[in-house]
């Protein structure tokens, strides 16, 4: 009998994060292990100002996330050389999946995949930073509010930004809304790239949408736990903690062709029309990209 598909995944999930966990321990070899287990005791690593702790980053939160981005996802990343090597660029992707788990495998495409190894500073939601724990790992990992001054103070030091414009919209819709772009917002991620010329990178992520497939939304629970949706999908909360695994859907991730903004004149980023405009040519060049990767990809989770 042949063996199941999602059992043969789960076992190879589970042989890379044991993997991974040997990596920590043998990266840089024993010595190197010891010194970075000192230096977080005593302190001793440098942060930058949003918090930022690259070492940590590196070692411990990507690694253990990287087994969800090559076994379980088996993620395809194509335009990564649309992404600067050193220069500043801002990332627009579209948002999905009940629970951010995009912006992560995001972060991995970048840092793993791309030849210099971007790190990805993405602009999270307020919520993210009010959570316990959440919040100062989003910081750790080099995240911070989703606001004018923050993103523009990151582009300006040259940085990979990264922005998902529909927030709560895009990942708390329905499943019968997959792959529909929500609304962008008032532009502001637009306002930022012009002030500080910041190339545009259009990125649209496809996956994400069948991990946790949102058949409602219960919503009084959802204003009594202080949250924008409480997700119900075929599994959760019907198989309690077993139905917070995400499905094994096959994702593609696309970084399209750079949307110049250098080329607009002095004051730009105060010109609603211009904000407008731009943002509509964003969002069509990720929904565009959306439905040629859905072409692409063979099946859900083939």
């Amino acid at each position: 009998m042949p063996a199941d598909p999602a059992e043969v995944r789960a076992d190879e999930v589970a042989r890379q994060i044991a993997d991974e966990g040997r990596d920590l321990v043998r990266s840089g070899d024993a010595e190197g292990w010891t010194d970075f287990v000192r230096r977080r005791l005593s302190g001793e690593y440098p942060v930058d100002d949003y918090g930022f702790d690259p070492e940590l980053t590196d070692r411990v939160l990507l690694a253990l996330a990287r087994p969800l981005y090559r076994s379980w996802f088996r993620v395809e990343t194509t335009g990564l050389e649309n992404v600067p090597g050193e220069s500043a660029a801002l990332v627009v992707a579209n948002h999905s999946g009940t629970i951010a788990i995009d912006s992560i495998m995001a972060q991995l495409a970048l840092h793993d995949e791309h030849p210099a190894h971007r790190h990805l500073r993405m602009l999270g939601a307020n919520l993210v930073f009010q959570t316990p724990f959440l919040g100062e790992i989003a910081r750790k990992a080099g995240h911070t509010l989703a606001c004018h001054p923050d993103a523009e103070r990151l582009l300006a030091a040259g940085e990979v930004v990264g922005v998902w414009p529909e927030g709560f919209k895009g990942i708390g819709k329905p499943f019968s809304q997959r792959y529909k772009l929500q609304r962008f917002g008032r532009g502001g991620f637009v306002a930022a790239a012009l002030k500080t010329g910041a190339p545009i990178i259009p990125t649209a992520i496809v996956g994400a949408e069948e991990i946790y497939p949102m058949i409602a939304n219960a919503k009084t629970l959802a204003r009594i736990l202080g949250l924008p949706y409480f997700p119900i999908t075929p599994t959760f909360p019907w198989f309690g903690p077993l139905g917070m695994v995400p499905l094994p859907s096959k994702w593609l991730i696309h970084f399209g062709e750079p949307i110049s903004t250098a080329h607009f004149p002095e004051g730009a980023a105060d010109d609603p029309m211009i904000v407008f405009n731009l943002t509509d040519q964003v969002r069509e060049q990720i929904q565009q990209s959306l439905y040629r990767l859905l072409v692409r990809r063979p099946s859900a989770f083939g």
